[in-house]
């Protein structure tokens, strides 16, 4: 036996091929959906957790760079978005093409045969245009052609990604009109009746001009999520704040607390009474790692115990938060040897093991090694269960760590 077996990762990243919404939404609808355009960058900063790129006009001086076009939006393709295979001296902030990037990262044969360089047997990725729950269509104006863009997305997701040719390989995770709960819990269940077990999510609505989970506004999500076992699945970022200090700051300060806004997350689930109204609801952080957990919930067990009367939450948070998040939480972690040599503290069933592919931050190709070293003292069945067997479980995967309505 392996001393780690095949990884099933719960954080890549799909980057979307020019022809998604072009070969899928309405004709009347296709010069308007989203589509790519080549044009020079003439500016590109990301500071102070903003990103913010400004697109030339043909003929201005600045390298040229792949751009998807929507509404008034104008997003290049960059280097972070898919920086494997690259050295990390030479990963800067950089608007690029689809030629310039690793094939793996749009093109799905490519993509497995870098996943089994990487001993990773199946994969779960998050969008790139939408952003990392879908807030790209949340912000459109037109909603009709948003909700049309929501569903292509997903469309192309089973369909295409996770097609045939994925070999049950690439497992499928959804996004929703965030904008409309009603919308959002029919789209959860239009993508569970065909398989889909996961579905992304923002980490801090109200950060998006959206209600928080203190609310009921999202009863009718999370009743759909939890009704067919829909794993909310909440991305460091899709808040569409990366977490910072000051206006200034280097993306570097950054890149040292990206947990951050998981721990805020957090600390609202806990403590909004979701977990006590949808006793199947399951949430997930990817990219949060998981070396914060024990203080975190150490404290809001705390907090709970001494504050619960004048805290607002007596009445709705009837357990310990610490309790509630056993049965609910999971976090999920690329590189945490802190996190690992406290996993008591956390919960084996707790923690998933991603990859990042095809990120800045991405382990790949040496994903294994990671494991290898960090989970060197860990018995092998708690090894498994780390690296497949808890992924296995909660998205619905066959004994073999493979979807099975891939062929559906």
């Amino acid at each position: 036996m392996e001393s780690i077996p095949r990884i099933i990762s719960v954080d890549d990243h799909t980057v979307e091929p020019p022809h998604v919404w072009s070969d899928r939404l309405p004709a009347k609808f296709r010069d308007a959906g989203p589509r790519v355009v080549r044009a020079p960058v003439k500016e590109l900063t990301f500071v102070g957790g903003r990103f913010t790129p400004v697109m030339g006009a043909p003929g201005d001086d600045g390298p040229e760079a792949d751009w998807w076009i929507y509404e008034d939006l104008h997003r290049p393709l960059t280097r972070l978005d898919t920086a494997v295979g690259y050295s990390r001296d030479d990963v800067r902030l950089e608007g690029i093409t689809y030629e310039q990037m690793r094939p793996g990262s749009f093109s799905v044969p490519e993509r497995l045969a870098d996943m089994d360089r990487n001993h990773v047997q199946s994969a779960l990725c998050f969008p790139t245009f939408p952003r990392f729950c879908g807030q790209t269509f949340t912000e459109a104006s037109d909603r009709e052609l948003a909700l049309l863009c929501v569903r292509a997305y997903n469309d192309w997701m089973v369909e295409e990604w996770c097609g045939p040719q994925a070999q049950g390989r690439l497992v499928p995770l959804g996004i929703v009109p965030l904008w409309d709960a009603e919308l959002a819990a029919a789209e959860v269940r239009r993508n569970a009746a065909r398989g889909v077990r996961a579905v992304c999510f923002s980490e801090i609505p109200p950060h998006l001009g959206l209600p928080s989970v203190h609310t009921d506004a999202w009863d009718p999500f999370l009743r759909a999520c939890a009704e067919t076992r829909t794993v909310i699945a909440m991305h460091i970022g899709s808040s569409s704040r990366m977490p910072s200090t000051s206006a200034d700051a280097p993306p570097a300060v950054g890149s040292v607390i990206t947990f951050a806004n998981c721990c805020f997350s957090l600390a609202d689930w806990l403590m909004s009474g979701a977990f006590e109204r949808f006793p199947e609801l399951r949430i997930m952080y990817a990219e949060g790692q998981i070396g914060w957990i024990p203080y975190v919930l150490e404290r809001a067990d705390v907090a709970w115990e001494q504050n619960r009367a004048w805290g607002g939450v007596a009445d709705k948070v009837r357990r310990p938060p610490s309790e509630l998040f056993a049965g609910h939480v999971h976090g999920c972690f690329f590189d945490d040897a802190f996190g690992l040599r406290n996993l008591d503290a956390i919960g084996a069933g707790n923690v998933l093991y991603e990859t990042d592919y095809p990120h800045s931050d991405s382990t790949w190709p040496r994903s294994k090694e990671v494991a290898e070293r960090q989970m060197a003292h860990l018995p092998p069945d708690v090894t498994e269960r780390i690296v497949r067997g808890n992924a296995i479980d909660l998205l619905g995967l066959t004994e073999e760590g493979l979807w099975a309505h891939a062929a559906s």
